[in-house]
């Protein structure tokens, strides 16, 4: 992990600050990844890796990434029994080592969800490491006494420091940090393979009215995310027969994050029905249909459908949010970190 980010002995992280809190809707998204790349400054990279012996008896070395994944594959998945122990130690006396052992028992999850964003950034390690300060500031705020599993938690940590790290440098120009472009990012694809299953042009003029934007978003957005694809699947160099995705694959197969991580969004769904409960129709339609919702509907939509503006759906919308975020804050901590009040 890199070193300039750590956890301090009163538990607070020592970062350059936090990337802004995500709607929620857009963190369930997982078919998304990033292609592998060379470092900036490879070349002092490669000098510091240990030589490995070849079949021929030579030597050769490993590159970055792969070296990288060879080194976490010794941390073994903590037992929820060791996860416990270790996150309340940490939570009531500050115990640096305990935070230590749950960060680094965790970093294949972070590999993990960094490559499901390989189509979207060249440099790996770049989002690695990105994805270790999103661990490290989970670890500093994860409660263990709220019945959700650290891997759970902190998923979505990592996934808002890679997000925000890609969304920041794409291209060396900043595309922009908002709810809007995140939603374009994760959906953007999505939506045009199914309207092109019903035999539906997606035009730039229908996916700007289906999520509710410009038209020039959704061409800077699609713009942005042209990058060829790398396979993972590739061996690292040629005299090796092992790809990054298998060496991957070996230290994170008994990973239980998935069945966590949906316990979690269970917990954020029941919180969400009863928030809910003592809401107008129109209020819980938007949270439906667009807050929370895989494939949100525009605010033109919903505003026909109801007969107001466009701009009286987005204000309802902004007044929900806020609200959800203050009844989050006080039943679901975890969660109300993740929505934007902008």
């Amino acid at each position: 992990m890199d070193s300039e980010h750590e956890i301090n002995g009163s538990g607070e992280e020592e970062t350059s600050g936090d990337p802004e809190p995500l709607d929620p809707e857009i963190l369930d998204e997982d078919d998304f990844a990033v292609e592998e790349g060379s470092l900036e400054g490879e070349e002092e990279e490669q000098e510091r890796l240990l030589p490995v012996p070849r079949a021929s008896g030579s030597l050769a070395r490993l590159d970055p990434l792969t070296a990288y994944l060879n080194e976490i594959r010794a941390y073994e998945d903590l037992t929820e029994e060791e996860e416990h122990e270790l996150a309340v130690r940490f939570k009531e006396t500050g115990d640096l080592k305990a935070a230590y052992r749950l960060a680094t028992h965790n970093l294949t999850l972070v590999v993990k969800i960094a490559m499901t964003f390989r189509r979207e950034w060249e440099n790996m390690m770049d989002l690695i490491q990105e994805g270790n300060v999103g661990l490290m500031k989970a670890v500093q705020h994860f409660d263990p006494f709220r019945g959700v599993r650290l891997p759970a938690y902190a998923s979505w940590w990592i996934k808002a420091y890679i997000l925000k790290f890609i969304l920041d440098n794409w291209r060396l120009v900043k595309v922009g940090t908002t709810n809007t472009r995140r939603k374009l990012l994760y959906n953007l694809r999505k939506e045009k393979a199914r309207l092109e299953e019903m035999g539906i042009a997606p035009t730039t003029q229908r996916l700007a009215e289906h999520f509710g934007v410009d038209e020039k978003e959704v061409i800077d957005v699609e713009a942005s995310i042209g990058a060829a694809d790398v396979s993972m699947d590739t061996p690292a160099h040629p005299d090796s027969t092992l790809t990054p995705m298998q060496t991957l694959s070996n230290a994170a197969s008994e990973h239980e994050d998935d069945v966590v991580e949906e316990d979690f969004f269970q917990v954020l769904r029941e919180k969400i029905s009863e928030f809910m409960e003592n809401l107008k129709p129109v209020e819980r339609d938007l949270i439906a249909t667009r807050i929370l919702s895989e494939t949100p509907r525009s605010l033109k939509e919903i505003g026909e459908d109801y007969g107001v503006t466009r701009e009286a759906v987005r204000q309802t919308e902004q007044r929900l949010l806020n609200k959800i975020k203050l009844y989050l804050a006080e039943h679901l901590p975890e969660a109300a970190d993740y929505f934007e009040n902008n």
